[in-house]
């Protein structure tokens, strides 16, 4: 794994986070106890959480950043 861990995350902070080649943009909007995180999409602004997007698992490329 490479980049950040789930912890080092806060909220109102800009992320991107890679995934299986998929690469999704998002802005952290709270974090819920258990590792529980609910995100809005920069582009699209759809809400989701970040179990969804981890559902199938971590890929080779999983890959968590900051975007300044």
């Amino acid at each position: 794994m490479k980049g950040l861990a789930y912890s080092s995350m806060r909220v109102g902070k800009r992320y991107r986070l890679i995934n299986y080649g998929e690469k999704t943009e998002f802005i952290l909007k709270e974090v819920f106890p258990r590792d529980e995180y609910r995100l809005q999409e920069i582009n699209s602004l759809e809400e989701l959480y970040m179990s969804d997007l981890v559902k199938y698992g971590k890929g080779e490329d999983f890959e968590l950043r900051e975007i300044y």
